[in-house]
């Protein structure tokens, strides 16, 4: 098993990263020996990884970071880096290599105070490894003022530093920072092909595995939580029951009502997991006894984390309402193609009566205003509109069709 055999269905992006990794191997091993730099590689300090959701971007970036690790004996007799099973790719696909550093974020936006952190760490020459690596998975979420910190990192690199920024799109990215990065555009994978990641790595039963790589139209993460997550199947399931129910006003208000109790129903089992445990460790670092008064000074401390399990709260919100509206869109786009009669595939085989039904019953162009109006509600969500006002003014427009 190589570093690269969770990247589905990317075969182009897979033989770049691996031939850059070739290079950055050639190239740390010039500079042990004194030799002459290759003025033509392939390898570059920073990288822009672009793609829809569920596309690997992610995987890719840790995939390459751990191929910049790897230590195989075989790389001396001209194999290609990212082995798989050395000390370099294990502990940097798990999360442990101390010269990689993941960074996610589960809060609305990364900021200057934590890319000034990553930015210092940057300039750090490698502990133990060949490159000290930093992969950002959620690049588009920096704000205004951390891209400008960012950009004087990859502007001014250090020369064992390779910074990976993962996004949606080229525009989500601030100009002056994706022109400094070697750019990679991944796709959105074969159902095919992600049926049998779930199959050959999960575990998964094959007819539910095709089912969960269909019914998400390609998205790993999504299909493979749907394929393992028996309440991921039946949320899905009562999203889908949103278009029959949209027939008068009161269906359209307990429609969207629900649709926001699920979503902080999911805000509220995550806090439930993660924000006590946080508050216990955080008052035991300070010095606080079980019971007890917390000592002076720690108030700052203590409102910190609270605000950042708050705002935690609403990206999990936000995130499960969005995945909602998702799986609505992919409704109507199936509903469209049967009134169209379009050759793609129904992703939504499983709810096969409802599509007839709301085909049968309404027009192409109906079906349109459908879609825009659930995409509507998505970007008014963006523009920090409340959740329940932006739902129910989308399940309104669902019933006028």
């Amino acid at each position: 098993m190589t570093v690269w055999d969770d990247l589905v269905g990317q075969i182009r992006v897979q033989e770049q990263l691996a031939a850059a990794a070739k290079d950055a191997d050639a190239l740390v091993t010039a500079v042990s020996d004194g030799k002459p730099l290759d003025q033509g590689s392939k390898m570059t300090h920073a990288w822009l990884f672009t793609g829809p959701p569920g596309s690997g971007r992610s995987t890719a970036a840790r995939a390459f970071a751990a191929a910049l690790q790897c230590t195989s004996p075989d790389r001396a007799l001209g194999g290609v880096p990212g082995c798989g099973f050395c000390d370099g790719c294990h502990t940097s696909l798990i999360g442990t290599h101390a010269d990689v550093q993941v960074i996610r974020t589960d809060l609305l936006s990364i900021g200057v105070k934590e890319t000034r952190d990553l930015v210092r760490r940057a300039q750090l020459s490698p502990a133990v490894g060949r490159w000290q690596v930093i992969v950002m998975e959620d690049a588009d979420r920096l704000t205004e003022g951390a891209g400008n910190v960012l950009l004087k990192a990859v502007e001014e690199p250090a020369p064992r530093t390779v910074w990976m920024l993962c996004a949606p799109s080229l525009e989500d990215v601030l100009p002056t920072i994706r022109s400094r990065c070697r750019h990679l555009t991944l796709s959105t994978p074969p159902v095919e092909a992600v049926a049998d990641v779930l199959i050959r790595r999960d575990g998964v039963d094959p007819e539910r595995a095709h089912s969960a790589a269909r019914a998400t139209q390609g998205h790993i993460g999504r299909a493979r939580r749907l394929a393992t997550d028996e309440r991921a199947r039946a949320r899905r399931a009562a999203v889908l029951k949103v278009p029959l129910r949209v027939a008068d006003v009161g269906g359209c208000l307990k429609a969207a009502q629900e649709l926001i109790d699920t979503a902080t129903d999911d805000a509220k089992q995550m806090a439930e997991e993660v924000d006590v445990k946080e508050t216990e460790d955080l008052k035991a670092a300070l010095g606080g006894v079980a019971g007890g008064r917390m000592p002076r000074g720690t108030a700052g401390a203590m409102k910190e984390l609270e605000d950042k399990q708050k705002r935690r709260k609403t990206r999990t919100q936000r995130d499960s309402l969005d995945l909602a509206l998702t799986e609505l869109t992919g409704f109507y786009r199936d509903v469209l193609a049967l009134q169209l009669g379009s050759r793609i595939a129904i992703a939504n085989v499983d709810v096969q009566d409802s599509l007839d039904r709301i085909a049968e019953s309404s027009t192409p162009a109906q079906t349109l205003r459908r879609i825009e109006s659930v995409i509507a509600c998505r970007e008014a969500m963006d523009r920090n509109v409340a959740p329940l006002l932006a739902v129910e003014a989308m399940t309104m427009a669902l019933r006028a069709g």
